[in-house]
């Protein structure tokens, strides 16, 4: 690999690190602004800031000492173009008299694909003065021997194998993913250094308390039972295999692919705590059913308090009040379709009655996207199923207290492994993301989704 595409590489690291860190900075914005933040929740964002902001530093650093070596790199060439004694350097193409056929500088026998010349094309685009010359002397051979040819008005078509095509690295398009806007919003702890299970205690006898009859009588009584709730720890990982023709002699194709699988990584465990089978949200949580053949977003709120309600009469006490509105971005969007000249009997604080909730214009991915009118903090997850029900076209809302919902994830997770010797036969390279983690929406049976033929695939009429 050159040195210029070694830094052609760094400079799309370095991209990929920024927008990273502007993703962690924009989430921490979010978050700041919400209500009953904890001290925990705000540490655990800074730092997932701070770590992506040292990673723009490294990323940085690395990028500055590939440039350095390049500069001097360039600086020792016109050093030595300066110092070489006058009886050998060589005179220019211009200066001297010929007798006879002088060598050219790119020669066909020697290169009959052009390499050299395109090298030096791409060379010269980077700085490099020594492969300007030698173009510069090429177009001299050029003009010196179909100087009438080149005279005349030749579009670039007619030099296709001149005309080199550039390809714009840096701006690759990445495969578009949902990520983890749910997985982000919940409740994270660190996953214990070993075993494949967790396992919660969850009281269900509690004690009694009970007035008592007389003086000297027995006081109630009542032993207390727990039960046992297992959570495995799951592993998530995908692999892709390269050839090391396409990471030695592409531009950035290595860290375009672990970026893929990275962002896989993301989808595939925010979509299991949505959808998994048997504990995803979708199979835990209590329906409250919406059902109507005209559908509008006045109706919907209603299911959607009714879902909140019971979310706080399961939690009693130990509710935190720290409530989340979970809904895909169809579901989002058509809720702000709707006209209406109704609003909520109760104000809410910082909320206009006239309004069905506010929209915080943030963008897709990065935290609470606004607020329903009775302040509850919605969060758009493209992860919700669009083809549940009889129609295969529905999709649900849920309704969680944030810190009943417990995702368990190891602190260095995805993992990274680059296998080199696996494929060393077939000239491959093995590259394989994974990780572990656990999680639980059970710990109290709290949650609730509004489901049902309301809310099938929306039409935008304005109700």
């Amino acid at each position: 690999m050159t040195l210029a595409e070694l830094i052609a590489q760094a400079r799309t690291a370095l991209q990929t690190a920024i927008t990273a860190r502007q993703q962690e900075q924009d989430a921490l914005v979010a978050l700041r602004s919400e209500e009953n933040l904890t001290e925990d929740q705000v540490r655990a964002a800074v730092e997932r800031r701070d770590a992506a902001d040292a990673e723009v530093t490294r990323r940085q650093e690395a990028l500055a000492e590939l440039e350095a070596e390049q500069a001097r790199e360039e600086e020792l060439a016109q050093l030595q173009a300066r110092t070489v004694p006058a009886a050998t350097r060589a005179p220019a193409y211009d200066q001297v008299h010929r007798v006879g056929q002088e060598e050219r500088t790119y020669r066909p026998d020697l290169d009959r694909r052009g390499a050299m010349f395109e090298r030096d094309v791409a060379a010269a685009f980077l700085g490099d003065y020594e492969a300007r010359d030698r173009l510069a002397r090429h177009m001299a051979e050029e003009r010196t021997e179909r100087g009438d040819q080149l005279q005349r008005a030749a579009g670039t078509g007619a030099f296709a194998g001149l005309v080199v095509p550039q390809y714009l690295t840096a701006l690759y398009a990445p495969a578009a993913q949902a990520n983890r806007p749910f997985a982000d919003a919940i409740r994270h702890h660190d996953l214990p250094a070993q075993g494949m299970q967790v396992n919660i205690s969850r009281v269900t006898t509690g004690s009694e308390v009970d007035n008592q009859a007389a003086e000297n009588t027995e006081v109630a009584e009542q032993d207390m039972d727990d039960t046992n709730l297992p959570i495995p720890v799951q592993t998530a990982a995908g692999q892709q295999t390269l050839s090391r023709q396409s990471i030695e002699r592409g531009a950035g194709v290595e860290s375009v692919v672990l970026d893929d699988l990275f962002r896989r990584y993301n989808t595939n465990l925010d979509a299991k705590l949505l959808n998994q089978a048997t504990t995803g949200l979708t199979n835990v949580a209590t329906a409250v059913t919406y059902t109507d053949a005209d559908p509008t977003a006045a109706e919907l709120y209603p299911r959607v308090i009714e879902g909140l309600a019971g979310v706080e009469e399961t939690l009693l006490d130990m509710a935190s009040g720290d409530n989340l509105a979970v809904m895909h971005s169809r579901r989002w969007y058509w809720m702000q379709n709707a006209l209406t000249d109704k609003w909520p009997v109760l104000s809410q604080p910082g909320i206009v009655a006239q309004t069905l909730g506010a929209n915080y214009a943030t963008s897709y991915g990065r935290g609470v996207r606004g607020i329903l009118p009775n302040g509850t903090p919605v969060i758009v997850d493209n992860n919700v199923a669009t083809n549940l029900g009889a129609g295969t076209n529905q999709d649900e809302v849920y309704l969680v207290d944030r810190q009943e919902c417990h995702l368990w994830e190891d602190p260095d997770a995805p993992m990274y492994i680059r296998a080199e010797q696996a494929k060393a036969s077939s000239l491959g390279v093995l590259m394989v993301v994974y990780g572990y983690f656990a999680y639980t929406h059970q710990r109290y049976a709290h949650a609730r989704k509004v489901t049902g033929t309301g809310l099938v695939t929306p039409t935008f009429t304005g109700v």
